[in-house]
């Protein structure tokens, strides 16, 4: 088995001065993608939620920065990632995902100092809902309504900003009435602190619930070529509501893009892929299949399968809205060129057909996390 690396079209040519040859059928991509094409994408704009709770995102995506200090194996250097977050905004980025768990805490400092020059011209994106002692997560969840807003207080400190623009519970709290946190975010909003409400791998009557109590502008939840659940319910949900959705993990954490395989080794203690179903070698072996697709369908348009895969999540809904996240320049232009690309409707069917037929082996989570 070949290790088909998605980077590989990059590597004969410069970042500002690539190409991207696209077939006819991608009538939405000029034949050569170049920084005119790029900056472009900035035009290119998507809506979260609806009414007086919308939020607009340039080139269709946001950007995950999770991986950029924590949970993704290596730890890449700090200032090259405040240098990466200040070169998206620049390449038309405007919005950013980070968490107080994320590291915990370093995350949400280094976000906080990247995006100080252009704060208040971009989307922060923030989460509470779990119990961290010691500076480590105890695997407790807490969205009691007081600690809610003691951890929006702390994290407004790390993020050197006066306010939260979209905030999400991180994970439904069983012990706490969905109704409790909906309030409370409520009252942050009103007190001037938050901006909007955003919920993450809630279920239908969760979803419902919250929104009666304080309108929820985003669903964020784990949704790929690999994990098309969300397809069959809480979509359906959110078109009804009019919520926007953020698909995390679009890559299946770096798998649909063909950079890692079954012998791929993650660093200990640094990275939750080795405790996940998913990414046991037998699993990787096993679902291979859809990279083969997803590269036979991108080689005969000039298009990496990470990008097929990208254009495919966007293709669902014109409200849906990834963050891919990435440490390297290089691979976020390439992520904010699928934004250009447009399925034809028979292209876009036996993409899905194709991709339907593999059957996928090996939960994304060892426990359900949609509560």
């Amino acid at each position: 088995m070949k290790n088909q690396n998605r980077r590989g079209f990059l590597k004969s040519t410069t970042l500002l001065t690539a190409s991207v040859a696209v077939a006819s059928a991608f009538n939405a991509i000029p034949s050569s993608a170049n920084p005119s094409t790029a900056k472009s994408a900035k035009n290119k704009t998507r809506t979260l939620g609806s009414g007086k709770n919308t939020i607009e995102v340039n080139n269709g995506m946001g950007l995950g920065c999770m991986g950029m200090s924590w949970n993704r194996s290596f730890v890449p250097d700090r200032k090259e990632m405040i240098t990466l977050i200040r070169k998206a905004y620049d390449m038309g980025v405007n919005l950013f995902d980070t968490a107080e768990a994320y590291g915990p805490f370093v995350n949400e400092e280094l976000v906080g100092e990247a995006i100080t020059p252009f704060r208040n011209k971009v989307t922060l994106c923030s989460k509470f809902g779990f119990e961290i002692k010691d500076n480590k997560l105890t695997g407790v969840f807490n969205s009691k309504p007081d600690h809610i807003k003691q951890v929006v207080d702390q994290s407004l400190k790390r993020l050197k900003t006066d306010h939260i623009d979209l905030l999400y519970q991180h994970r439904v709290d069983p012990n706490v009435p969905i109704e409790d946190v909906a309030g409370a975010v409520k009252e942050l909003i009103a007190s001037g602190k938050v901006r909007h409400f955003g919920l993450s791998e809630a279920g239908v009557d969760s979803i419902r619930r919250a929104h009666k109590v304080q309108p929820v502008t985003a669903l964020q939840t784990e949704f790929s070529l690999m994990t098309r659940e969300p397809l069959l319910d809480v979509i359906p949900v959110c078109e009804e509501l009019g919520i926007g959705f953020v698909p995390y993990s679009p890559f299946s954490r770096a798998y649909l893009t063909g950079y890692i395989n079954e012998r791929t080794r993650y660093v200990p203690g640094n990275d939750n892929r080795p405790t996940l179903p998913r990414y046991k070698p037998e699993a990787v072996i096993a679902n291979w299949p859809i990279i083969d697709v997803l590269t036979e369908f991108g080689n005969k348009r000039g298009l990496t399968a990470g990008q097929v895969s990208l254009a495919w999540l966007m293709a669902q809904k014109p409200w849906i809205v990834p963050i891919p996240g990435t440490t390297k320049l290089a691979h976020l232009q390439e992520n904010l060129w699928a934004s250009a690309i447009e399925f034809t409707p028979d292209e876009l069917k036996q993409l899905t057909d194709d991709i339907s037929k593999i059957k996928i082996v090996g939960d994304r989570y060892p426990t359900p996390q949609t509560r």
